[in-house]
Formats: structure tokens, sequence, C-alpha cells
């Protein structure tokens, strides 16, 4: 990419954590070593993640800052850079709405932008905490209005008011949620028990109005699962549209970069996702995997 030519810039809004990696802290660092210009724009600012037995401190932005940080970007003339909104965790279902807004105000100064929601709803049993209402907001507002979204398979199941538990159900599941609204793909970014082999891979399905996807890596063992992964892989996936990918080689490069991740996070037998450490392989994973197209 020659100088003259401006990288994609995508306006990120999701949390954001002081330590470790989750929402912002595990997506801005990747799309920007990926050549991507970020916006971070923060929905809650935790001292960590919410999974720590410990628990965390910190507090959710004011709903209108997210607004008014949107507004001050347009009185600037940069609005219309935007290439593509990515939101994530939701500190209020408030917010939710004045997420909304901020993608109608791209999209009216660049109609090209995608809208990519990651519709984070939260494993309580996990610790994944979520306010009351955002469930509700992504089943009926996020899932009418993202270009692209990239919910786990629990995620899939709120939104479309079903169980999916084998990747053909998955499948049927996620062209609901394309037939009701403006969605041209869905990223299924963890597709769990519903997998071909959960008990050995990560799996990924992608589903767009024609076709689909599956991907697997090999799962790696962890004392505990870091937390961020979810966060990680939709924005990989977004640079890799942004880019000019088609969805299947994005979705391939995100499982590379992903592994690489999950490997060096392993190996340093750490908690929290080791994304410096493993930044050349975000660029240019070392291990390569083929999706494969899945009749549904």
């Amino acid at each position: 990419r020659g100088f003259a030519t401006p990288p994609p810039a995508v306006l990120s809004i999701q949390s954001h954590v002081c330590y470790g990696a989750a929402g912002n802290s595990a997506a801005v660092f990747p799309m920007r070593r990926l050549g991507v210009e970020v916006w971070p724009v923060n929905t809650v600012q935790f001292s960590n993640h919410t999974q720590y037995a410990e628990g965390w401190e910190g507090l959710p932005t004011p709903t209108e800052q997210i607004g008014l940080l949107a507004k001050g970007i347009e009185r600037i003339g940069a609005l219309g850079r935007c290439s593509a909104i990515l939101s994530g965790y939701l500190g209020t279902e408030e917010q939710g709405g004045a997420v909304l807004d901020v993608v109608r105000r791209v999209k009216a100064a660049n109609p090209a932008a995608l809208y990519c929601c990651d519709p984070v709803m939260g494993h309580p049993a996990k610790g994944c905490v979520v306010p009351e209402g955002v469930q509700r907001h992504h089943a009926e507002a996020s899932a009418a209005s993202a270009d692209v979204l990239c919910p786990n398979v629990l995620e899939l199941g709120v939104m479309t008011r079903s169980e999916p538990d084998t990747p053909q159900a998955v499948v049927r599941a996620a062209r609901a949620l394309l037939g009701a609204g403006s969605a041209r793909l869905v990223l299924v970014k963890h597709l769990a028990h519903a997998g071909l082999s959960p008990d050995d891979s990560f799996e990924m399905l992608l589903v767009g109005h024609e076709e689909a996807w599956h991907i697997a890596t090999p799962l790696l063992p962890f004392g505990r699962p870091p937390v961020g992964v979810g966060d990680l892989t939709s924005a990989l996936f977004l640079v890799g549209l942004l880019q000019g990918r088609s969805p299947k080689a994005a979705l391939e490069h995100t499982a590379g970069a992903y592994f690489e991740v999950m490997r060096a996070t392993s190996e340093a037998e750490e908690y929290e996702l080791q994304l410096v450490a493993a930044q050349d392989g975000l660029v240019d994973p070392p291990r390569s995997f083929e999706a494969i197209a899945l009749d549904a």
C-alpha cells in the first residue's frame, strides 16, 4: 500500500480494560498492526475484564459522550473517512441507541461504510455480565441494522429464539437473521457445542445468503481459557473485508491469526491474550487453515 492511499478507518465502540485484553483492548492493536486506522470509543473503562474472581473497578461511559465524540469527529470533516463501525460490549442498554445513532451519522457521511456488530450478551456462568436490556437491544435493533453480525452460538440463539446444536441448525438460524435485517454476513465466531468436534477444535462458521463456510483450529491447553477472543476475531474478520479479501479468505486469515495469538498465550501460560508477542503472526500467520463449504 502506498502512502498516497489512506488506510481504512474503523470507529470501534466497545469496552476498554486498563489491564489485559478485552473489548477495544483486544481489538485496537491487532487492527492497527494489520494496517487499519482505528478510532476507539470506549463504552466502559474497567480496571480488568469482568471474569476475574476478585472483581473489577470502573464505570460505564456516559451515554451522551458516545454521540458527542462522533459529532466532534464530524465537525472536523473526518467522519466521511470512516470505512466501518465496529461495536461490541455495551455498558448500558441506552448506549445501544447511541451506537445506532453514530452508525446513521457515519453512513450519512459515507454510505459505503460497514456496520459490524459483535452482539456481546454476557455469560453469567463464566462471570461475563452485561446490563439488563442489552440482549433485547441486540436481538431487535442490532439484528435489523448491522451489515455484518458476529455472534457466538449462544448469542445467535438469543437473537433467533432458537437453540442451534448442529452446524446445519446454526446455518438455518444465521440465515433467519440475514432474512430479517440488513446483514449480508453472519460470522458465528464460536460454535462450541454446535460444532463438528467441540472437544478438539475451536470452530467458526461464516454464513451468507448463498454460501456457508466452516473452519476449525486445534484447541490448545489453558489453565483458564483467555477472555477477549470474540473481540479479537470480530476485529480480524472486519479488517479482512476492509482490505479487500473475499469473505472466505477473511475467515481463513482470521483463523490463522487467532491461532497464533492462542499459541503465544498458551506457551506463555498466561490468562490474558498475548497480542504483542504474537503481533507478527497477526499479519502473516505461520499456520494456515482452510475454510470448507458446508451444505445446509
